[in-house]
C-alpha cells in the first residue's frame, strides 16, 4: 500500500472518530449554553447508546429498530438525569452542578458494568463489512455511515437553532437567561430540551461507531474528556467550533497511531490541542476579545 493510500485511510478514520468527538462536544456545548455547566456525564450517553443497541440486536430486534430505540432510551435517561440530579440544585453555584454530573457519570458507568459486564461488545455493521476499494487500500463502509449521519445531525442542529421557535428560545437563553425569562421563555423547558438533544446526539454517535470501534462500559470517560477538549478547542459555547475541534483531534489521533504509535496517539492529540489553545486561547472559531 502506498503512502498516499495509507494517508487517505488514516484521514477517513480520523474524521469518522473525530465526528463522534464533535457530536459529544456539540452536546456539551448545548447544555453549557442552556445552563452554564459542563455535563461530565456526556460520554456515558455515548457508551449507553452503543451498549443498549448491542443488547437490543442480541434480543433479535432489527438493526434499524435497535438504533432508534437505543437513542430514545438514552434520551429518557438524560431527562431523568436532569430531573433528579440537576433540577433539585437549581439556583446553586456551578461547582455543585458539575459535581452532580460527575456523580451521574459514575452511577451510569457502574450500572452499565452490572448489567453488561466489563467486556467489549460490537454491533453489526449497517451495510456489510466488505471494504470499498480506493486505490491500493480499502475503506470500511461503516466509516461512511459515521461521517454521513454525524454530518446530517450537525446540519439538523444548526437548522433547528436558526429556524425553529424552540431553537431561537434556546439561543435566547444562552445569550441572556434573565431577559429570556422576562419575555416568557420557560428556562426549565429549555434545560430539559438541551439535555434531550445532547443525549440523542451522543447516543447516535455511540451507535454508529460501535460497529468499527468496540464499546465497553469504561469508555464513557474517554469520550467525555475528548468531547470537552473538542468543545474548548473550538471555542466553548460554539457548536460549529466543537465539531471542528473534534475532527481535528480525531485526525491527529489517527495519524499519530498510524505513523508513530497508538500508545502515544492521545498524548500527541492533547499536545497539539494545547499548542492550538496557546495560539488561540479563545478557540478556533471565536473572535479574539480584549
Amino acid at each position: 500500500m502506498s503512502l498516499a493510500d495509507q494517508l487517505l485511510q488514516y484521514l477517513i478514520t480520523g474524521v469518522s472518530v473525530g465526528m463522534v468527538y464533535g457530536l459529544v462536544g456539540l452536546g456539551i456545548t448545548i447544555i453549557f449554553n442552556a445552563t452554564g455547566i459542563i455535563n461530565f456525564a456526556q460520554g456515558e450517553f455515548v457508551m449507553l447508546g452503543g451498549m443498549i443497541a448491542v443488547a437490543l440486536t442480541a434480543a433479535r430486534l432489527p438493526l434499524a429498530a435497535a438504533v432508534i430505540l437505543a437513542v430514545a432510551a438514552v434520551t429518557m435517561v438524560a431527562l431523568v438525569t436532569e430531573r433528579l440530579a440537576i433540577r433539585p440544585l437549581r439556583g446553586a453555584s456551578v461547582i455543585p452542578l458539575i459535581i452532580a454530573t460527575i456523580g451521574v457519570s459514575l452511577i451510569l458507568q457502574g450500572g452499565a458494568k452490572l448489567v453488561w459486564g466489563p467486556e467489549a461488545v460490537r454491533l453489526p455493521a449497517f451495510s456489510g463489512e466488505q471494504p470499498i476499494r480506493i486505490g491500493g487500500g480499502g475503506i470500511d463502509p461503516q466509516r461512511l455511515w459515521v461521517m454521513g449521519l454525524a454530518a446530517l445531525s450537525v446540519a439538523a442542529v444548526q437548522l433547528f437553532f436558526k429556524y425553529t421557535l424552540a431553537g431561537k428560545a434556546m439561543r435566547a437563553c444562552a445569550i441572556n437567561r434573565a431577559a429570556a425569562r422576562l419575555v416568557g421563555i420557560s428556562i426549565d423547558r429549555m434545560v430539559r430540551l438541551s439535555f434531550a438533544m445532547s443525549a440523542a446526539l451522543a447516543a447516535l454517535g455511540g451507535v454508529v461507531l460501535t460497529p468499527v470501534a468496540l464499546m465497553q462500559c469504561s469508555q464513557g470517560t474517554h469520550y467525555t474528556l475528548t468531547g470537552f477538549l473538542a468543545a474548548v478547542l473550538g471555542g466553548l459555547g460554539s457548536g460549529l467550533g466543537a465539531v471542528l475541534g473534534g475532527i481535528l483531534l480525531g485526525i491527529v489521533e489517527s495519524l499519530s497511531a498510524g505513523f508513530i504509535s497508538s500508545g502515544y496517539s492521545k498524548a500527541i492529540a492533547l499536545a497539539v490541542a494545547l499548542v492550538v489553545l496557546w495560539w488561540r486561547p479563545e478557540g478556533l472559531v471565536r473572535r479574539r476579545q480584549a
